[in-house]
């Protein structure tokens, strides 16, 4: 007995160790911007800004499915053992599995398998999901919707509270205020996202019964017939869970800024003149703010992707997250690869919008890009 059940958690954790070996690959891939040498580097810098990014765009979609199908490859999961099911592979005859693995290509190396994906993703082609039995970009579609609107719910929230409690503890640094900021935001900082959302759950679903048990969708409603106002209803506390996880880094490196321009001589300046410490923030230290807070508010994005795949487990939120670690316990490598395409073009929209606003923000930055 307990070398099935030692066989049993073993079938479960590597999956699930896959799926977020893959994800932390995809992001930092998707995160890396890794500067061209030599001839190579020269050439690059001839090209116009669209074209590099282009370039960079279609490096990192071929770095993410290589990595993603190799680390797949290395899982120990049998696709067609956790896809059919125990009890009828236990029935099923050898031949019938033998028929199953050359139908899903199991035993072909992972090279033969990539190329051959491959040569179809060009197409428009991601393949067929083994877990869903409908086609990837299918899968994806339906999904993405729900991902993205609960990331930018928790984006937009994360980026407001930070901020907010940045400004007001670097404002009024060493007094009460600061101290509670901060202790709040090192609270945040060491509390890991899935026990926050299990709180939240027994807290507000359980005990107090004042929000729906998780889903995106009331249980045994049809989803096309579902009001916006009661899909706003079922996404309170998932984004409220996921913002959590940028709201203690914005807000704290905010604050060490806010403390930097209030020290400066021209702050010096305006307190002499009269004014006070919110009127000189508003009109002087916002402005200084608003780069380093652009910087890090789109540096969340790949934390916020992240988190949604443990805050979709949760909340049993149908989203990428919890397609993710579906085709991670599955082996499903064709819709395992299409999502960590699709987080990768997540981040890398992030990373692009980032420099386009530093460009508008700072026209030196703008000019040094043309140089």
């Amino acid at each position: 007995m307990e070398g099935r059940e030692t066989e049993d958690r073993k079938r479960v954790d590597e999956p699930l160790a896959a799926a977020g070996a893959a994800a932390g690959a995809t992001a930092a891939l998707a995160a890396a911007s890794p500067a061209p040498a030599g001839d190579a580097g020269r050439s690059a810098q001839r090209l116009p800004g669209w074209a590099r990014e282009l370039v960079r765009f279609a490096t990192l979609m071929v770095a993410v499915s290589m990595v993603t199908f190799a680390l797949v490859g290395m899982s120990p999961i049998d696709p067609v053992q956790m896809n059919v099911g125990q009890a009828s592979y236990a029935r099923m005859s050898p031949e019938k599995r033998e028929q199953l693995r050359e139908y899903w290509g199991v035993d072909a190396p992972i090279w033969q398998r990539y190329a051959s994906w491959a040569s179809s993703a060009v197409r428009g082609d991601l393949g067929q999901s083994l877990r869903f039995n409908l086609p990837v970009t299918q899968v994806i579609s339906e999904r993405a919707a729900n991902s993205l609107m609960l990331m930018a719910c928790a984006w937009v929230l994360s980026g407001a509270i930070g901020l907010a409690l940045g400004v007001a503890a670097g404002a009024r640094a060493g007094s009460l205020l600061d101290r509670i900021v901060k202790g709040y935001c090192f609270l945040l900082a060491s509390t890991p996202t899935f026990w926050l959302g299990l709180v939240v759950l027994i807290v507000f679903c359980v005990e107090l019964k004042w929000f729906p048990l998780g889903f995106s969708v009331p249980i045994g409603v049809d989803a096309a017939s579902v009001s916006l106002a009661q899909r706003a209803y079922h996404l309170v506390l998932p984004a409220l869970t996921l913002s959590v996880t940028g709201v203690a880094n914005i807000a704290l490196h905010t604050r060490e800024k806010v403390i930097d321009v209030m020290e400066s001589d021209y702050v010096h300046f305006a307190a002499t003149r009269g004014e006070g410490a919110w009127r000189i923030v508003r009109r002087h230290g916002l402005r200084n703010l608003v780069l380093p807070a652009i910087t890090l508010q789109f540096a969340q994005v790949s934390e916020i992707f992240g988190g949604s795949v443990l805050v979709e487990q949760v909340f049993s939120y149908p989203g990428l997250g919890q397609a993710a670690v579906t085709a991670g316990v599955g082996g499903d490598a064709p819709l395992l690869v299409g999502i960590a395409l699709a987080s990768a073009a997540i981040v890398f929209a992030g990373n692009a919008m980032a420099n386009l606003l530093y460009g508008a923000v700072d026209p030196r930055m703008r000019a040094g890009g043309r140089r």
